[in-house]
């Protein structure tokens, strides 16, 4: 009877024993896992811009006087040379003897100013000459085999180019015989109230043909000299420019790939890096944090009918890709952590932790290029906290 006392008591004594190593042995953690992959990576930097036209006037008043009411709404077309606004001179401005010698200035000015746009455009026409024959050079030697396709897509390029800054030259002669005609118009009509003559209204006249974008002085009423009246401008022209910050500007450059998104549209739209301006500013976050951003300008690479309902002033978000490779090996960058100079991460193996150091390449926000330390197909550990060490056992959430 003792006997078996004992053994009940030796067994209950076991059991309870078992019980308590059992209770206070590890648990398993509860983990989110993650598994490194191959697939397509790009690195960009998103901003907020907005569209501008890229070639637009700014019509001013020549002369201080009275306007008159323009029958001209923002969207109408006008043509190069059509009266786009009529000022009657101020009779007492008119006789001034500064003012007269400022007009006579002005002409001065406006003559200079035409001889040299007409000396770009030279310049711009035999840059376009040259152009051209580079880029038959190139197809003569791409069909020999001698260059290879991308050099002869350059000079095409190339050509393009200077086509457009060869007919940005010729607008910008005819713009400054426009100002000459107007300087010689506020000379004339000085000199003719000089001599008594007859007050003569002055018509301010267009200098392309273009679309009126905004209304500036729409009702009549008394302008000084240089007012802004109105904006012309081709809205088929359309860039967009991105405010960047200074150190992201550095890692953008000249024909890099940009994409368009959130702009109203159903699909992204392409673009390219036009100009990297050189100078920066400095802007007020809406934190109250002072940021020195840059200026970027970007060209729309896809065809004008994916963007033709954008206009003027429009609101984009840009994505300025400054790498990207497929099939690159890539685990979620929550996955990484410090270990001493390099990083590492825990991956799974038989339901336990394993640290295991890992060499990281590009980041591109929520994924980490992996250039060594691992393979395709392991299970890491996404976002590792401080209970989880060498030899933690874990399991999936």
């Amino acid at each position: 009877m003792q006997t078996r006392a004992k053994i009940g008591m030796l067994a209950t004594a076991v059991i309870v024993a078992a019980g308590i190593a059992f209770g206070l042995m590890p648990r398993a953690v509860p983990v989110d896992l993650a598994e490194v992959t191959r697939a397509p990576l790009a690195v960009t930097v998103e901003e907020e811009g907005k569209t501008r036209v890229m070639e637009r006037y700014q019509v001013t008043a020549p002369v201080a006087g009275y306007a008159r009411r323009s029958g001209l709404k923002a969207g109408d077309a006008v043509a190069a040379g059509q009266v786009l606004s009529v000022i009657e001179p101020l009779r007492a401005v008119a006789l001034d003897p500064r003012t007269r010698a400022q007009a006579q200035a002005q002409v001065s000015a406006a003559q200079a100013a035409l001889a040299v746009a007409g000396q770009n455009a030279a310049a711009a026409t035999a840059a376009a000459q040259l152009a051209q024959q580079e880029r038959s050079r190139a197809e003569s030697l791409r069909e020999s085999n001698f260059i290879s396709a991308q050099a002869l897509d350059t000079a095409r390029t190339a050509e393009t180019r200077a086509r457009a800054v060869q007919q940005a030259a010729a607008h910008s002669v005819r713009v400054a015989r426009f100002e000459l005609d107007t300087a010689r118009a506020a000379v004339a009509s000085t000199s003719s109230l000089q001599s008594g003559g007859a007050a003569d209204v002055l018509q301010v006249r267009a200098p392309v043909a273009a679309r009126v974008l905004k209304l500036l002085q729409e009702s009549e009423g008394a302008v000084a000299a240089g007012q802004p009246l109105l904006e012309i401008g081709n809205p088929d022209s359309l860039e967009v420019e991105v405010e960047v910050l200074s150190t992201h500007a550095v890692k953008i450059a000249p024909g890099s790939k940009v994409i368009l998104d959130r702009w109203g549209g159903e699909a992204a739209l392409a673009g390219t890096v036009r100009v990297v301006e050189p100078s920066g500013f400095t802007k007020i976050s809406a934190l109250g944090v002072e940021e020195q951003r840059v200026r970027v300008i970007v060209d729309f690479a896809a065809p004008r009918e994916a963007w033709q309902a954008l206009g003027d002033g429009y609101r984009v978000e840009a994505r300025f890709v400054l790498w990207e490779a497929d099939e690159v090996l890539q685990l979620p960058t929550s996955a990484l952590f410090r270990h001493g100079e390099g990083w590492a991460v825990f991956t799974v193996d038989a339901g336990r932790a394993r640290l295991t150091p890992v060499e990281a390449g590009q980041r591109a926000g929520l994924a980490t290029q992996v250039l060594s330390g691992l393979a395709a197909g392991t299970r890491v550990i996404s976002h590792p906290d401080d209970k989880i060490g060498e030899g933690t056992r874990v399991k999936p959430r």
